[in-house]
Order: structure tokens, then sequence, then C-alpha cells
């Protein structure tokens, strides 16, 4: 791994804290994640107490398996999301499957729709907590507050070439949420399943 590539120093240190058993260290984990983990457990299972769940389960393959983590694929942040994509779908695939049994109906095709339509939506929610923040400002204004790149422009301050450039480029990496969930289980960023 040439020096450029190596991965952040902290990531490094948090794996090696861990790997030594560390509850600090664990706690320092959750503390920086635990917001990321919970919102992309309850975006993939739309539910608060399963999102809960998931969170504790997440932190504790964490503390148990600090070696999964491979710097060499990436930021710890990703390999964290990735992690909790993959047992996120893991347990959605498993509510529903038993769902469809006790109803009585339903098909696998649906289910698997429901599965990658919350993987899309995860996955963009991860892209905009990830991306800059003046182009996750520029693209809050646009959507939320309905502003035009003008409007946007005059908010943030900015040329107008400017706020067009942040949205266009905002835009781009949000369309990559849908064209990675056309792979078979693509979870969100992160170089490959878990």
């Amino acid at each position: 791994m040439a020096k450029n590539d190596a991965p952040p120093r902290w990531d490094r240190k948090m794996q090696q804290r861990l790997a030594r058993g560390e509850a600090a260290a664990l706690g320092e984990l959750y503390d920086r994640f635990a917001s990321l983990v919970h919102g992309l457990a309850h975006t993939v299972l739309g539910d608060e107490r399963a999102a809960d769940t998931l969170t504790r389960d997440v932190f504790a393959h964490v503390w148990e398996h600090p070696d999964t983590y491979d710097p060499k694929q990436g930021p710890l942040r990703s390999w964290v999301a990735t992690l909790t994509h993959h047992l996120a779908v893991q347990r959605l695939r498993a509510t529903e499957t038993a769902a469809l049994v006790q109803a009585g109906h339903g098909s696998t095709e649906e289910l698997e729709r429901k599965v990658r339509h919350a993987s899309v939506a995860a996955r963009a929610d991860y892209i905009v907590q990830s991306m800059p923040a003046p182009l996750r400002a520029a693209l809050e204004l646009a959507y939320f507050q309905r502003r035009d790149y003008r409007q946007t422009a005059a908010d943030l301050g900015v040329t107008e070439d400017e706020a067009r450039r942040r949205l266009r480029l905002g835009l781009q990496l949000l369309s990559t949420a849908h064209d990675a969930s056309t792979a078979p289980g693509a979870p969100p960023g992160y170089g490959g399943a878990v």
C-alpha cells in the first residue's frame, strides 16, 4: 500500500485497540458511529426497535471480530456502514420471509423488491451523510426548501455557477445509490460484501 493510500491513523489505532479488548475503544467507536449505524438500520428496517437491536448487534460484532476490518479496503466508517447494511438486509429478509410464510401469501419477488428499495434508501442516506457540507447544504436547499440554483446561490453566498456545480455533483453522487443497488447484495460503499 502506497503511503498516500494509507488509512487514517485513527482507523488503524481503533482497530488495534479493539483487538486488544479495550472497552474504552468500543465506547469511542460507538460515540462516533452510533447515529450512522442506527440511521442506516432504521432506513432499511423501518422500525425503531429493530434499529436499536441491530445497532447493538453491529457493535457486538465489531467488538467480537475487529480483525474482519481490512484497512486496505477503505475507512472504518465505510466498513461499519457496510456491516450495518449487510446485517440489516439479512434481518429484513428473515422477518419478511417469516411474515410471508405466516400470512400464506406474497412472493419472493415482492420481498426482493422491498429489500432493493430499502438498500437504495440506505445507500442514498449514507451518501448524503458522507458528502461534504457544501454539497449537502446545496441539495438540502434545493430539495427540502425547493430553491432553484439562483436562490441556492444567494442563500449560500456563492456564484450561480458554483451553486449549479454543487447541485450537479450532489445529484451525481446520489444517482450512484440506485446504480450500486442493482448489483445483488451491493453494500453502501465498502468495496464488497462483508
